[in-house]
C-alpha cells in the first residue's frame, strides 16, 4: 500500500480596518491522504500433447540421448526463436527473446531456464523472468512473477514410441492503475487465462513437431557419421 500525501496551505488573515487590535488568524496544515488499492491477478494454463516416435534398433539412438546431446537442449530451448542464450553452469541457461512493442514501450525479456535431462525424463523448468528496457519497463519486474515447467516424458503404447510433453504456466500480475482497480479480479482473469491458453495451445504443437524433425535430423547425422 502507498500513501501520497499532498500539502495545503490556508490563506493567512490580514487587515487593515481601524479595529483596536489586529486579528490573527492561524496557519493550519491539512493532510489528505490517498489510498491506492492493489489487488492481484493469477493467471495459468497448461498443455499435454503426445507425438509418435520413431523406433531404432540402435540405443544409441533413444530419444533420451537426443534430448541429452547439446543439440536436444537447443530444441529444448528453442533456440531458434530467442535473440541469444548463454550457459549459467552445467544446466543453466539465460535465453534473451526479441523485444516486444506495446504502445510507446520496447522491453526484452529475459528469461533463464534450467534443464535437466534423466535417463527416464526431461524437465525444462523457468527460475526467473524479467524484462529488460528503460527504468519505467524495470519497474515493472517487481509487479509480476511466472512460473513455467516443461516436463517430457516418453514410453511405449501398443508397441509405439512416444514423446509425451506437460507443460504448465502460471502467472501473478499486480493490479495497481485505475481503473483496473476498481474492477473485480476476475475481470482481468478470465481473458488473461484465455489468452495464456491459446498461446499454449499453438506453440507446444509447433515445438515438438520441430523436435521431432530436429530428432530424425540427428539420428541420419549419426548414422551418416558410421559410415566407413
Amino acid at each position: 500500500m502507498s500513501l501520497s500525501i499532498k500539502w495545503h496551505e490556508q490563506l493567512q488573515g490580514f487587515t487593515s480596518l481601524p479595529f483596536p487590535t489586529t486579528p490573527t488568524f492561524n496557519t493550519r496544515k491539512r493532510v489528505q491522504v490517498i489510498r491506492v488499492i492493489t489487488k492481484e491477478a493469477n493467471l495459468c494454463a497448461a498443455k499435454k500433447e503426445r507425438i509418435k516416435l520413431p523406433s531404432f534398433d540402435d540405443d544409441r539412438f533413444h530419444i533420451r540421448e537426443f534430448l541429452s546431446h547439446p543439440s536436444g537442449t537447443e530444441d529444448m530451448l528453442n533456440t531458434r526463436a530467442l535473440q541469444s542464450f548463454e550457459p549459467l553452469g552445467t544446466d543453466t541457461y539465460r535465453c534473451a527473446l526479441p523485444k516486444l512493442k506495446l504502445l510507446n514501450f520496447e522491453a526484452s525479456p529475459v528469461v533463464d531456464l534450467r534443464v535437466k535431462p534423466t535417463n527416464e525424463d526431461c524437465m525444462v523448468e523457468m527460475l526467473s523472468c524479467m524484462f529488460e528496457g528503460s527504468q519505467a519497463v524495470e519497474r515493472q519486474n517487481s509487479r509480476f512473477s511466472a512460473i513455467m515447467t516443461n516436463h517430457m516424458s516418453w514410453g511405449t503404447d501398443d508397441s509405439e514410441s512416444f514423446l509425451e510433453v506437460d507443460v504448465n504456466l502460471k502467472l501473478t500480475l499486480e493490479i495497481y492503475t485505475h481503473p483496473f482497480t476498481m474492477m473485480p479480479v476476475s475481470a482481468v482473469e478470465r481473458p488473461g487465462n484465455l489468452m495464456i491458453q491459446a498461446l499454449l495451445d499453438r506453440l507446444v504443437p509447433l515445438l515438438l513437431q520441430q523436435l521431432l524433425q530436429d530428432y530424425e535430423e540427428w539420428v541420419h547425422k549419426q548414422l551418416n557419421d558410421d559410415l566407413p
